[in-house]
């Protein structure tokens, strides 16, 4: 387990051969502000890895690094062995070609059928005819439940169905690396839980590394290897889910149990200066 206080030892970075995404001593800032701070932890191969936290803790900004979207003020980010912030456009555009994502939204375009969505990639990265694509991505919406549906518009399909077409489509590659943006996000419980065994088997019979960012409790603790807990841009502590969930640190407590922090709006003081009442609806004295 890597509390925040053993991030600080300082001791020599060693990393193991079977880690394939590597995080060190991460630093970035918007203008003047500071929004991720000497992150560390590594994802390894086979591994499903969670990172939770509440809204603004930095987990989507977190993403957006390792998926080379931006440049960190400091620090590195290593995908399978390959430091992607010094990567020249030409090399992150090879190291893409092994990395699937799947967005919150789906981000599926709506003037395609779910058959040339989960096809993109690989007009895009390969010169396969298109018998060929065909036949992969009918094979990969078969893995997703979603066989006859090709032929769909995203309108027709439910909240459910654009998540699993948009993991066909980060799939379709069989990439090394997956990641997922809030993937239980807006569906309902079944549908959430029938999505989380989807991960769980396709980690299992593809063999891939994947990298979950969700503030979903039920689904985190359900499909997680070890979790990274973010609040305010810095790590907690990573660990396994039995380590999360006994850990003594305050915070993380209080993220379990959806206790408000202590800066918090005091809602009822705000509504007061807003009306000009107190909350038994008399004047404020």
């Amino acid at each position: 387990m890597n509390t925040a206080a053993q991030v600080e030892n300082n001791l020599p970075h060693q990393v193991a051969p079977d880690v394939v995404i590597d995080v060190k001593n991460l630093v970035t800032h918007y203008d003047d502000k500071l929004i991720l701070d000497d992150i560390n932890f590594t994802v390894n191969k086979g591994e499903i890895m969670v990172i939770m936290g509440g809204s603004g803790s930095g987990k989507s900004t977190l993403l957006r690094f390792l998926l080379g979207l931006n440049t960190p003020t400091s620090g590195t980010v290593s995908l399978l062995g390959k430091d992607i912030t010094q990567m020249s456009a030409q090399e992150m555009y090879e190291m893409r070609k092994q990395m699937g994502v799947a967005f919150q939204g789906g981000a599926l375009f709506g003037s395609m059928t779910v058959a040339e969505n989960t096809q993109l990639p690989l007009r895009e990265h390969t010169r396969l005819d298109e018998n060929t694509m065909r036949i992969m991505s009918r094979m990969k919406l078969e893995v997703v439940n979603l066989a006859g549906f090709e032929d769909l518009m995203p309108a027709q399909l439910s909240g459910g169905m654009i998540k699993r077409a948009a993991l066909a489509r980060a799939i379709i590659m069989d990439p090394k690396l997956l990641f997922f943006d809030e993937p239980s996000a807006g569906l309902d419980p079944v549908v959430a839980a029938e999505l989380d065994e989807l991960i769980l088997r396709l980690r299992d019979a593809m063999n891939m590394s994947i990298v979950v960012v969700t503030h979903e409790l039920d689904s985190a603790f359900k499909i997680a290897d070890r979790i990274t807990v973010l609040d305010r841009g810095k790590i907690l502590m990573c660990g396994t889910v039995d380590e999360v969930r006994n850990s003594g640190n305050e915070r993380i407590h209080n993220l379990l149990n959806r206790k408000p922090r202590q800066d918090a709006v005091d809602v009822d003081e705000y509504m007061g200066r807003l009306t000009g009442r107190n909350i038994k609806g008399s004047l404020p004295d």
